[in-house]
C-alpha cells in the first residue's frame, strides 16, 4: 500500500487557511457517499493494459469504509468506466490524440460494457442497496460522463469521499470536480491507488491545499462511530 506522506509546510499552508486539518468532520453520515472510482478489471487484473497493482492491496480499506457507511446511513456508489460511441465523438481528443490506435482499439474492447475489464473486482463488496454509475470520462461529475450528480442530490447527499483508482487521474478528477459542485469532498488517503507513491502524494497534496480534505479510513470510521450515538439522541 502507499506511504502517504504530506509535508509539514503543506500541512502548515492547509491550518493557516481554514483553521484546522479536516473541516468536513460534522457532516451527518445519512448526507455522505463513498465514491468508489474505477475499481473494475481493467485497472486491476494482472496483465491488463493499465493494471495497477497498488488497487488490489486498497480493497479491504475501501469494503471496510463502505461498510462502516452503510451501517450509519450513508450512501455507497461504486463507478464503473465503460467506452462507447458517445465517448468516441464527444471525447475524441482522448482517444485519437493521446492514445495510439492500438491502444485505443484495445482499450475500447477491455471496456465495452459487458466486457471483462469493465466489470466490478470480484472482491469488492458490493451490497444490493449500493448504486453502481457508469462513467465515460475521467471525471463522474463532468457534464456528459455521468448521472452520478443527479443520484446524490436525489438522496440529499451534501459530502462526497472519494477512493478507488488511479488517484491522479479518474480519482483526481472526480474529487475536484466534486468540490467544483460544492460537495464537502474528502479524499480518502489510503483507499486511493496510483502507480507509485510520487503521483499518489502529489495528487493528496494538490487536494489538500485547494480543495478539500485527505483522511484515512480509520480517521473517517473513527468519525462514524462518533457520530453513531448522536444519532440516535435525536431519532
Amino acid at each position: 500500500m502507499h506511504k502517504t506522506i504530506i509535508p509539514e509546510h503543506i500541512v502548515a499552508r492547509v491550518l493557516k487557511r481554514q483553521g484546522r486539518w479536516n473541516v468536513h468532520d460534522d457532516v451527518p453520515p445519512a448526507q455522505t457517499a463513498f465514491v468508489v472510482v474505477d475499481m473494475q478489471n481493467y485497472f486491476m487484473a494482472p496483465g491488463q493494459q493499465v493494471e495497477i497493482p497498488e488497487a488490489r492491496e486498497i480493497v479491504p480499506n475501501v469494503n471496510r469504509l463502505a461498510d462502516e457507511l452503510r451501517k450509519a446511513g450513508g450512501t455507497v456508489v461504486w463507478i464503473r468506466t465503460i467506452s462507447n460511441e458517445d465517448s468516441f465523438k464527444n471525447w475524441s481528443h482522448f482517444h485519437d490524440v493521446l492514445n495510439t490506435p492500438a491502444r485505443k482499439a484495445r482499450r475500447h474492447e477491455a471496456m465495452q460494457d459487458g466486457a471483462f475489464g469493465a466489470e466490478l473486482w470480484p472482491g469488492l463488496d458490493v451490497r444490493k442497496e449500493d448504486l453502481i454509475v457508469c462513467k465515460t470520462r475521467y471525471s463522474a461529475f463532468i457534464q456528459g460522463s455521468s448521472g452520478l450528480e443527479a443520484e446524490l442530490r436525489q438522496r440529499g447527499i451534501t459530502s462526497v469521499w472519494v477512493g478507488g483508482t488511479s488517484t491522479n487521474t479518474c480519482c483526481e478528477s472526480t474529487a475536484r470536480d466534486s468540490m467544483l459542485l460544492d460537495f464537502r469532498t474528502t479524499m480518502v488517503s489510503d483507499a486511493n491507488a496510483d502507480h507509485n507513491d510520487t503521483e499518489h502524494n502529489a495528487t493528496l497534496i494538490n487536494f489538500c491545499i485547494n480543495f478539500g480534505d485527505v483522511a484515512a479510513t480509520d480517521d473517517l470510521v473513527k468519525r462514524l462511530q462518533a457520530a453513531a450515538p448522536q444519532a440516535q439522541k435525536t431519532a
